[in-house]
């Protein structure tokens, strides 16, 4: 059985073995599985519109008729040249016509790309392709942190722009899970700032970052200010509200990038009640005392660590989803712990 890694997923996608027409490609991401279906599709055919050249079925009808994909694979083009199949799968299990495939395999001149969703380990298109020495099993995953990292470099330099070290902590905290979304995301904020040369955090809380809702901004000004009870109250209020753990992840790497930034200030000479009301867009005044016994608890140091521990949570949260709020919670009641020892 083949498992392949992601860099063997990456490598196959950039250079397909033409020992493997077959490919199979699915996962939880939908948005990269449907990227890296596109681009085998594309480096299988001059034209992907053309329907000589590209033959799309639907793996729901192939499940009451799984003799057209041998079919359809053996079919010779009318004007000759290379060809491609995209079978996009359905609820229904069309193994039969894979098995089928696998016993009569098309030439050289022709690839198949089975498009589906997240397979379980022994679901039974998912064991064929994997067995086969002429199939190719691709799994797409949510993007991990240096996945993301590299996304966003990749757009950047297409946009012509560069980020800085916090707006980029800050916006891979509040995208992945799919890479379509993620890519529409850091393309709304190219577009945002199209004339600058550098993307700054105001930037990414002004395009990217959910709308802010008082309830998180009460669990992360607890947090850091070291209200563990107050952080309790919250938190379960914002959760029977139905406010998703990611966003409260996000709302701590945001917290956590604005004190960095007002700690700064205030390290080159500022004093801590300029740093937090010269801030923009500016901080609600309730929440100023909250901030400012967080910047007394907090150095610079710390909270660059603190970021990175939280971009570690975000990407936790969006692998575990069903233990998503205790993962946040658990990180935010540290961060409460951390702030009250004053390092």
């Amino acid at each position: 059985m083949v498992a392949f890694k992601a860099a063997d997923v990456d490598r196959f996608v950039a250079r397909p073995d033409p020992g493997k027409p077959i490919a199979l490609v699915f996962g939880p991401d939908a948005g990269l599985v449907r990227e890296r279906a596109d681009a085998l599709i594309r480096s299988a055919v001059e034209d992907p519109r053309d329907p000589f050249g590209l033959a799309l079925l639907d793996g729901d009808a192939l499940a009451d008729a799984p003799e057209r994909l041998v079919e359809e694979a053996h079919t010779v083009p009318l004007f000759g040249g290379r060809r491609a199949i995209l079978v996009k799968a359905g609820v229904r299990n069309f193994s039969p016509a894979v098995e089928r495939l696998l016993a009569s395999p098309p030439g050289g001149d022709c690839r198949i790309v089975i498009e589906a969703g997240d397979l379980k380990r022994a679901a039974p298109l998912r064991t064929l392709c994997e067995r086969a020495s002429i199939a190719a099993a691709l799994p797409c995953y949510a993007d991990s942190g240096r996945d993301l990292d590299r996304l966003i470099d990749e757009e950047m330099r297409g946009a012509g722009m560069s980020i800085a070290a916090d707006a980029r902590t800050l916006l891979a905290s509040l995208i992945g899970g799919d890479r379509r979304a993620s890519r529409s995301e850091i393309g709304k904020l190219a577009l945002y700032a199209h004339g600058k040369t550098a993307i700054d955090v105001e930037d990414v809380v002004a395009i990217v970052a959910d709308a802010t809702i008082p309830a998180v901004d009460g669990i992360v000004d607890a947090a850091f200010a070291g209200r563990a009870g107050d952080l309790e109250v919250n938190f379960a209020k914002a959760r029977s509200s139905g406010v998703s753990a990611g966003a409260i992840a996000g709302a701590a790497v945001r917290q956590a990038a604005a004190l960095h930034r007002f700690r700064l200030a205030v390290d080159a000479g500022s004093s801590i009640e300029d740093a937090v009301r010269r801030t923009a867009p500016p901080l609600h005044f309730s929440r100023e005392k909250l901030v400012r016994t967080a910047l007394e608890s907090w150095s610079a140091k710390r909270l660059e660590r603190m970021l990175g521990q939280l971009g570690e949570t975000t990407l936790e949260v969006r692998k575990s989803a069903k233990l998503a709020y205790p993962i946040v919670q658990r990180a935010l009641l540290s961060i409460a712990v951390a702030a009250r020892r004053k390092e």
